[in-house]
């Protein structure tokens, strides 16, 4: 269970946070959230895929890692291999925090990556920040702006009916079988029927560069079966 609380200098003064990756740092998850800011960066390396949000009411873009719950086919002992580490990734253990029109730095104190000796020093010892907290501090805001994108994007795939879900089944080299399910994806037949006001309006918002990202990295979804292979061969 996640323990939030305000950061500040007196109560986590000792404070260090350990970037080292690692599954016992709470790195084998099977996605992260993203956004369209990071499409670029992430298709590069990722399948983007949709899934409903956590009240069933919406949608939300994620980066894929693999196809079952707590695994991740780019973690390999302390080694993320991949070019490009996601920013819901790399932000861990802060998490954005609102007062009013004010963004404050929380943490979660029951991380695993917090440290009073091993670790980057969050604070400097007369209180001030520290080059990693000010890091920290730009990469919180970025993707605060990112995901400020994230609904005029969801409410126009939804407008022109993009979204569909999709079931992957996938026999490994062993003889074994995998199925991803649960999950949406740009149905193509739809956007290519789209007119050219359509086109010209999400252009004009966007989001069609977006949606060609999401599709470019529909091919990572081999390398992203080969790696199960390795793993499970």
């Amino acid at each position: 269970m996640a323990n939030h609380a305000l950061l500040n200098n007196i109560d986590h003064k000792d404070l260090h946070v350990i970037t080292q990756r690692g599954a016992e740092y709470g790195d084998n998850q099977m996605l992260a959230v993203t956004f369209p800011a990071e499409f670029r960066d992430v298709q590069a390396c990722y399948p983007i895929v949709f899934r409903k949000t956590t009240d069933g009411l919406g949608f939300e873009p994620v980066a894929l890692f693999g196809f079952s719950e707590g695994e991740n086919l780019f973690l390999e002992g302390d080694q993320w291999q991949a070019m490009y580490l996601p920013m819901m990734v790399e932000r861990q253990p802060f998490l954005i925090g609102v007062n009013g029109d004010e963004l404050m730095i929380n943490i979660d104190l029951d991380s695993p990556r917090l440290s009073r000796t091993e670790g980057e020093a969050v604070f400097k010892p007369h209180g001030g920040s520290t080059p990693f907290l000010e890091q920290t501090n730009s990469l919180l805001a970025a993707i605060h702006q990112g995901l400020q994108q994230t609904p005029d994007f969801l409410a126009a795939l939804l407008q022109y009916e993009l979204l569909e879900s999709f079931v992957l089944d996938v026999e490994l080299d062993n003889g074994t079988q995998n199925r991803l399910v649960g999950f949406y994806t740009i149905n193509e037949d739809r956007l290519a029927a789209l007119d050219a006001a359509a086109l010209a309006t999400l252009h004009a918002g966007g989001h069609l560069k977006s949606i060609y990202m999401v599709l470019a990295s529909l091919s990572n979804l081999r390398s992203l079966i080969d790696r199960m292979n390795y793993r499970h061969g």
